[in-house]
């Protein structure tokens, strides 16, 4: 379940407005993998994805030039992962009117423009002889 910021504090403050606490889920009510965060990514920035491997194995290949873009790497993985992470705000809308405004596509395009800019700016400290730190580690 991606969301953004933003529509989850809209929420936050909405929760906050009420006479009686409560509790809500934040949440879309929509799911996406991480497939296809890459791939919705890559579309942004003109890369089309060929995926290859499965499990561990898997890696996203750039279709054009055949260079592997992402793959899989055991040290992420989390050992209490839930595999299946799907909210449901039906009370949210309900009793605050509460629905989310950013789009899974409009959140990925964000996050690629404000990655591009770190990246941007690191290259240019690298060319002008500075030191740059792997923050993205």
């Amino acid at each position: 379940d991606w969301g953004h910021a933003a529509d989850y504090v809209e929420m936050q403050w909405l929760m906050l407005q009420q006479d009686e606490p409560d509790d809500f889920v934040i949440a879309t009510g929509k799911q996406h993998s991480v497939k296809e965060v890459i791939e919705t990514a890559g579309k942004q920035l003109g890369i089309s994805i060929r995926w290859e491997g499965k499990g561990i194995r898997e890696k996203g290949i750039n279709k054009e030039n055949n260079q592997t873009i992402v793959a899989v790497d055991p040290s992420y993985f989390r050992p209490t992962e839930v595999d299946n992470l799907l909210g449901d705000a039906s009370k949210a809308r309900e009793k605050l009117g509460w629905e989310p405004r950013i789009s899974f596509e409009q959140l990925v395009s964000e996050m690629v423009t404000e990655d591009m800019k770190e990246a941007q700016k690191d290259n240019f400290c690298r060319q002008e002889g500075y030191k740059t730190y792997d923050h993205f580690e």
